[in-house]
């Protein structure tokens, strides 16, 4: 690995130090929540770039590092993306049911507000 290749590694807390009140500080935002909704309906991960937030770049830069620091969104990059993925066995294994509730939950609001 070359020195430019260890700058751009991400550090990522480790399953067994994802803590549930940080998931949930995580997900109690409306972007990074949208952000997992997003992320929640792909199989495949995401570019920054691919999510069309009502924030800045360097407002949407803190909603990504604080879901990778909470643990819920794994982040590498590939050339000069960052891609994002969702934690989703990770979660699902520390926390069962959390990440499908509150996404269920999301929907149901989003669908109950619309009206």
């Amino acid at each position: 690995m070359t020195e430019r290749d260890a700058a751009r590694v991400l550090a990522h807390p480790e399953a067994a130090d994802i803590r549930l009140e940080e998931v949930l500080h995580a997900l109690a935002d409306p972007v990074r929540l949208s952000i997992v909704r997003d992320l929640a309906a792909t199989e495949s991960e995401l570019a920054c770039s691919h999510f069309e937030l009502p924030v800045t770049k360097s407002t949407t830069t803190h909603h990504f590092r604080v879901l990778r620091e909470s643990g819920v969104v794994r982040q590498c990059y590939r050339g000069t993306t960052k891609l994002n993925g969702l934690r989703r066995a990770e979660l699902a294994e520390l926390f069962p049911g959390l990440l499908d509730g509150v996404l269920t939950a999301a929907a149901a609001e989003e669908t109950r507000l619309a009206r």
